[in-house]
């Protein structure tokens, strides 16, 4: 497969850059952290996305979508980190169309994909349950109670789950922490009784929340798929979204490369630009090979989740991993050149860091991926 973007998506990326950058610009997130804006998002700005078809592009089209794939997806992820965008689109419009489309039946698709579709209503993922991405170490119990289930625990970290109408729950419903088997999905409304949602401000300003769940009843018809078998389903909606944290990931990466590199043009010092200064030109074209190499790793993921799923596990894993290093190294650079004023508040570098920063952690940082590849490859 070419690793490039056809018409019909570069058309896509153009229309996202120039939308995101008069309609959510990094001054935007600025401006919501310091009005402790209760959502954390623009809901005008989500209306306008959802007018735009971004929130339904991987929503089928008979079910009001535009019936797109992860590479459209990704274009659209990547220009959301040139801009930190705050938009609930990783949460809704990846991870939880993600897992309906996977495990939700023809009537829990019918009810909720339009609506996730058209912006009417915002889902989300809760899965983790510790400060690290451990999705083997799930350890909240759901327990039928007759025809239905009682769900018993707690999430951190879920994704704009203070704003969500629907939490899609991974639950334990047979075996122990550690195992991959007797894992279940389940679609709760948030404002099921027992449900208590409190709103997390992460450091980069977006937003995460901790769920807490007690004695929370759900009928039959609330599981998604099969019960004790959801691992391969989380694998998939997972794989999604390390894809689209990826393709952020690697919008944050060339934002910043971009402005760093504008900076050495411009900055002088002992009369020339420090661009001039060799030091600096090795380490600006050691960063754009970094970027390139990630751009190459994060379109192999994207296009093979799309032709073929199942193969696809190893080339998300190296585009997380790469994209994330990537991003780390051009942050870390960009707040080095740009000196002492690239650590203040009022310098919007240090938003691109601390965004990077959250989006390594997000569903397995570096690390996590790096020991995934080899065990999939048998080290």
């Amino acid at each position: 497969m070419p690793l490039l973007l056809n018409e019909e998506q570069e058309m896509l990326r153009d229309s996202a850059r120039d939308f995101l950058r008069e309609n959510a610009p990094v001054a935007q997130l600025r401006q919501l952290r310091d009005s402790h804006d209760p959502a954390g998002f623009s809901g005008p700005l989500w209306s306008r996305f959802a007018d735009m078809g971004y929130t339904g592009l991987l929503v089928p089209e008979a079910l009001g979508g535009a019936g797109l794939g992860m590479v459209e997806a990704g274009v659209l992820m990547e220009q959301i980190g040139r801009h930190l965008s705050a938009t609930p689109f990783l949460a809704s419009g990846v991870l939880a169309v993600s897992a309906l489309r996977q495990a939700g039946s023809p009537a829990q698709q019918q009810h909720w994909l339009p609506r996730l579709a058209r912006g009417e209503a915002i889902a989300t993922l809760a899965v983790d349950e510790q400060a690290k991405h451990r999705p083997e170490q799930i350890a909240l119990q759901a327990t039928r109670q007759g025809e239905g289930w009682c769900l018993n625990g707690a999430k951190c970290f879920v994704l704009d789950g203070h704003m969500a109408s629907l939490l899609i729950v991974v639950a334990r419903s047979g075996g122990a922490a550690g195992d991959q088997q007797g894992l279940s999905l389940f679609a709760l409304p948030r404002d099921s009784a027992g449900v208590t949602v409190t709103r997390t401000v992460m450091v980069d300003a977006h937003n995460a929340a901790r769920v807490t769940l007690s004695e929370v009843r759900l009928p039959a018809d609330a599981l998604l798929g099969a019960a004790d078998a959801a691992w391969p389903v989380l694998q998939a909606v997972l794989d999604a979204g390390r894809a689209a944290a990826a393709a952020e990931l690697l919008g944050i990466a060339e934002e910043v490369f971009e402005r760093t590199l504008g900076y050495l043009k411009e900055r002088k010092q002992f009369g020339r630009a420090i661009g001039e200064f060799q030091g600096l030109q090795h380490r600006a074209a050691m960063l754009y090979v970094d970027i390139e190499l990630a751009r190459a790793a994060l379109m192999n993921a994207l296009q093979t989740l799309d032709v073929e799923r199942e193969r696809a596990v190893e080339a998300v894993a190296i585009a997380k991993a790469k994209c994330g290093s990537a991003a780390t190294l051009a942050v870390q650079e960009g707040v080095q050149m740009h000196g002492g004023m690239g650590m203040t508040d009022q310098f919007e570098i240090g938003f691109f860091m601390k965004r990077a920063r959250v989006l390594q952690e997000l569903f397995g940082d570096s690390a996590f991926q790096q020991e995934r590849l080899s065990r999939l490859r048998g080290y």
